[in-house]
């Protein structure tokens, strides 16, 4: 790993965007939700913090953590097992009277004698709505060079159809940005519906610590809620807020749609290459056995996992780890979850299975590429 440290601190937020995929939230949050045949959402932000010499992380939890405690532990396979600094998992809050928070500032209000404490110059915050391989490193250079308060990175892309068709009216879904000729922020846009190619936020910031204490302080004081839409977005004009482009490869979970598209991505070989271009992606460890392929197995553009056993016809599949795919079966075009379990003869096509699914012997399904049918968690079909 990576030992030229930031001096920065990095807090993550794996519950923000869980009403985007509530069929896959039943249970868990957005952070912990499998992706790529063997990871989970949050591996790709922590692994990026860790691999950018970040060695201090936080993360902020509000319900349905157990998955994501069980996955993280202690922080080993991220070396973030450490005296001073590591991995850190912040419970949600419970005081008399109080409901579990709900904005970003009623989050970190709660954190901030833990920030009053650290050392770092800067934080970096990150949601885990997005699979990336990002070098924090550049966008520190970035926000120093601008001598910045805050720092915004984003892309230039369409605002993704997920997106836009997302409905909720507690929290704002995506941000756009307006830019000088010096790259400061001069408009922040709150869910636009313009269809156009936009400068489009990634929920990934980099902070003055000093600064972002004061300002959480004094928005929690005058009952602030959202960072973004009570603070950034109205102050551009006070607030030095800088943008930083990144130019590399993107995962977006908008919806059920977009994690299952995202996923068959994987099968090109240029966006495979351009996830895991740069550092490692790290995971926790499951010792199992390499792939197995019986004698009459028929696999074509298919990335598995350790511990699978296939028996039949796989084409275009993502298959976590453990996946039994039975004699005579044909799957296509499917994302099956860890454990998963197609008996023969069954004839799968556009299927999302959750962990422990089982397909019986000899049934169909299909769904579409605009609609893949999704099994739930331990379901038997």
């Amino acid at each position: 790993m990576v030992k030229s440290n930031i001096n920065a601190l990095g807090i993550i937020f794996p519950n923000y965007y869980d009403s985007l995929v509530p069929e896959l939230v039943n249970e868990r949050l957005m952070g912990s939700i499998p992706f790529a045949s063997r990871y989970r959402l949050i591996d790709f932000v922590l692994s990026s913090m860790v691999n950018s010499g970040i060695n201090n992380v936080s993360v902020l939890v509000r319900e349905k953590y157990h998955s994501l405690m069980d996955h993280l532990g202690s922080g080993r396979e991220w070396d973030l097992v450490r005296k001073n600094g590591g991995l850190t998992i912040w419970p949600p809050y419970a005081e008399k009277g109080m409901v579990l928070y709900d904005g970003r500032i009623e989050a970190l209000e709660h954190t901030l004698d833990y920030l009053k404490k650290q050392k770092e110059k800067y934080v970096i915050m990150a949601d885990t709505n997005v699979a990336v391989n990002f070098d924090f490193r550049k966008l520190v250079a970035t926000h120093e060079a601008n001598d910045a308060d805050v720092t915004v990175a984003y892309t230039v892309e369409e605002i993704p159809e997920g997106s836009l068709k997302a409905e909720n009216a507690k929290k704002d879904m995506y941000y756009t940005f307006d830019f000088d000729e010096n790259g400061r922020v001069t408009k922040w846009h709150i869910n636009t519906k313009e269809k156009r190619v936009h400068n489009l936020g990634m929920n990934i910031y980099c902070f003055n610590r000093e600064y972002l204490i004061n300002l959480i302080d004094d928005a929690f004081i005058r009952g602030n809620v959202y960072l973004e839409r009570d603070i950034l977005a109205n102050e551009v004009d006070e607030i030095k807020i800088y943008g930083h482009k990144y130019e590399g490869y993107c995962s977006r979970i908008c919806d059920m749609k977009s994690y299952f598209q995202e996923n068959l991505k994987l099968l090109e070989d240029e966006n495979l290459e351009g996830l895991f271009a740069g550092g490692q992606i790290y995971t926790k460890l499951r010792d199992d056995n390499p792939t197995r392929y019986i004698d009459g197995a028929v696999v074509k553009n298919t990335m598995a996992a350790d511990g699978c056993v296939i028996e039949g016809t796989v084409e275009n599949c993502i298959l976590f780890r453990g996946v039994k795919i039975g004699k005579g079966a044909v799957v296509k075009n499917c994302v099956l979850m860890q454990d998963t379990v197609v008996e023969p003869d069954v004839k799968a096509e556009y299927i999302i299975t959750d962990k422990n699914a089982v397909i019986t012997a000899g049934r169909e399904l299909k769904g579409a590429d605009s609609f893949p049918v999704y099994i739930a968690k331990h379901q038997v079909v």
